[in-house]
């Protein structure tokens, strides 16, 4: 049910916690006079329902379009960004439906149509090293920060950040004890990586629907590290790419500089070239989407089970999961939110972050014939 400006005005009268996502249709909320505002209060950074026309000719919001909400100064140690639905902070990790139809709206098993949620950490371009942060409640997307400094991705030439946008399926989980047979190696424990090769550049914490083209095995540090190839199902392209093979007949090169771009991104900080197994080709959909139903079942073993083993300090919690010991009740989710520093105005970026490095790599072939 969409909000009228009157109920608007008295939501906004009403007592409200220090962090709050308040869901408004496009455009309602230049019809809020001043007056409606507490005293004190701004006009923060309210976000939007995009609505759709359902056939019986009513407006709903699509629940697909979360918002996000960040704390902190970008690029700094105290940076955070948080999912949240409607008013209600989510995690990304665990909250955010992993099987979905093509509106964005859960899929129950036999309606499944190969759709997926993915959630966008790394929007292509930006070298920014963000990442979900599976050991802090609710998971914000944060930088990864190495001996006190934010971390950015080096540009090993002729790459500029990251080539795609990359992010990670939510309800997803690289278990640690397993060992994967394709990789003689066991996961890396977090959720499962995707490279969307759209053409749109994404934002960072945009939930995406996406389909499923293929998957590399990276080996990275003696553990495996899959890397789901998808496009945005609303892509130009995305009826015509079903498979991996689509995607070198559609957009050759690409799929043999995503082999050199993980191969290569770390050698710039002394570091050796990373490894891949599957002989360091990419394989097909049918791989792909049995990883991804693999790790599914390990995160539901993970959220479901209390006596689970997590030695890793996981955070398990969330807002949505029914049956799951972890799951808090909004007010013990909206505090979270409270203890978090204000946002701050963005600083300029170094000008290292855009230098070019050079490498020696040797040649790969990347498509599984």
């Amino acid at each position: 049910m969409l909000w009228s400006v009157a109920e608007v005005c008295a939501f906004l009268r009403s007592p409200l916690p220090a962090a709050f996502a308040l869901p408004l249709p496009y455009g309602l909320l230049r019809s809020i006079p001043r007056s409606a505002f507490l005293p004190g209060l701004c006009r923060r950074r309210f976000t939007t329902h995009r609505v759709i026309q359902s056939g019986a000719g009513d407006m709903a919001p699509i629940q697909r379009h979360f918002q996000t909400q960040e704390f902190g100064g970008l690029h700094h140690e105290d940076y955070r960004l948080f999912l949240t639905n409607g008013h209600k902070p989510v995690s990304p990790f665990h909250d955010v439906p992993l099987f979905v139809d093509e509106k964005g709206f859960p899929a129950e098993e036999k309606a499944r149509r190969g759709i997926y949620n993915m959630v966008v950490e790394i929007p292509r371009w930006t070298n920014a090293k963000m990442e979900i942060s599976t050991k802090e409640p609710l998971n914000p997307i944060k930088q990864d920060i190495k001996k006190g400094k934010a971390r950015f991705v080096c540009n090993v030439f002729p790459h500029k950040g990251y080539i795609w946008n990359y992010g990670a399926f939510p309800q997803t989980w690289e278990d640690p004890e397993h060992i994967s047979p394709e990789t003689g190696c066991k996961g890396d424990a977090d959720p499962v990586d995707v490279c969307e090769i759209g053409h749109r550049v994404a934002e960072r914490g945009e939930v995406l629907q996406v389909k499923v083209l293929g998957v590399i095995a990276l080996i990275d540090e003696g553990e495996t590290d899959w890397k789901i190839i998808a496009i945005n199902i609303h892509d130009p392209l995305a009826d015509k790419l079903n498979d991996i093979g689509d995607v070198e007949q559609h957009m050759p090169g690409f799929l043999q500089s995503t082999i050199d771009w993980f191969r290569c991104y770390k050698m710039p900080d002394g570091k050796p070239a990373n490894q891949f197994g599957l002989d360091e080709q990419a394989r097909g959909k049918d791989l792909a989407e049995k990883v991804i139903a693999e790790t599914h079942e390990f995160w539901r073993a993970l959220v479901y089970n209390n006596n689970s083993k997590n030695d890793r300090g996981l955070s398990c919690v969330n807002t949505s999961l029914k049956d799951s010991p972890f799951t808090i009740s909004y007010a013990e989710s909206t505090k979270i939110l409270d203890r978090l520093p204000k946002y701050r105005k963005t600083e300029p970026l170094d000008p290292s972050v855009d230098i070019w490095h050079f490498v020696d790599r040797p040649a790969t072939n990347s498509i599984s014939h």
